[in-house]
């Protein structure tokens, strides 16, 4: 996949962190940007089906909701 440039603001301190781990690990700070936000996209994103799951335990147990929420 062709990388695309994107522009962003981060604290001073952040990317001072980040570039010095650059170096030491010796990748660029664009290989571990494109690490870090894969990362946390996996990390965020819900399955449809984990979804489909999760409403159908609410269907399920629907009166033993109501009942706890009292």
């Amino acid at each position: 996949m062709a990388p695309i440039k994107i522009s962003s603001k981060v604290e001073e301190e952040v990317w001072g962190d980040l570039k010095a781990l650059a170096e030491e690990s010796h990748q660029t700070v664009s290989g571990l940007l494109t690490e870090a936000i894969a990362e946390y996209v996996r990390r965020r994103r819900v399955r449809p089906a984990v979804l489909d799951h999760l409403e159908d335990s609410i269907e399920r147990n629907e009166t033993l909701g109501d009942l706890l929420a009292r």
